[in-house]
């Protein structure tokens, strides 16, 4: 049996692929500001790169094929969050993504909206931008 303490994987990796890459790179790179950490062209067809945050371990990968990668959106709630504290870059950021004409979205969750803003990428795909410190995860108590 599996416990918990057995899974010890160092690095996560969130992959998907687009067929609208250039737009995608740019977006995630030029508008949300996150950091290229790696990428790769022509590997068995694919070309890729990867998007992370400075001194963690979780990347961002998006990958595009010669035959094609349709990726579509399968829902508005399908979200990739962002914890940002400090309003004033989350301001900067929506005006990054504004000028490069993607803007802020309702949310399909209003829970989204009381502190964040959400933007849809160019496959449709939603990021939330949210103006907080990030949540402490706290499983729920056992049944009694």
């Amino acid at each position: 049996m599996m416990h918990f303490s057995d899974f010890s994987a160092v690095q996560v990796r969130i992959a998907r692929p687009t067929d609208r890459f250039d737009e995608i790179v740019a977006f995630y790179e030029k508008g949300l500001g996150l950091k290229k950490l790696g990428g790769f062209s022509g590997h068995h067809g694919y070309n890729g790169v990867m998007f992370g945050l400075p001194n963690v371990q979780y990347h961002l990968e998006f990958t595009s094929h010669i035959a094609g990668s349709p990726c579509p959106a399968p829902t508005k709630d399908n979200l990739l969050v962002f914890y940002i504290p400090d309003p004033e870059e989350i301001r900067s950021i929506l005006n990054r993504l504004a000028d490069m004409g993607y803007d802020e979205v309702p949310p399909e969750n209003p829970y989204w909206k009381e502190k964040g803003a959400t933007v849809e990428d160019p496959d449709g795909w939603r990021i939330v931008l949210m103006n907080t410190e990030g949540h402490d995860l706290q499983l729920d108590a056992p049944a009694e």
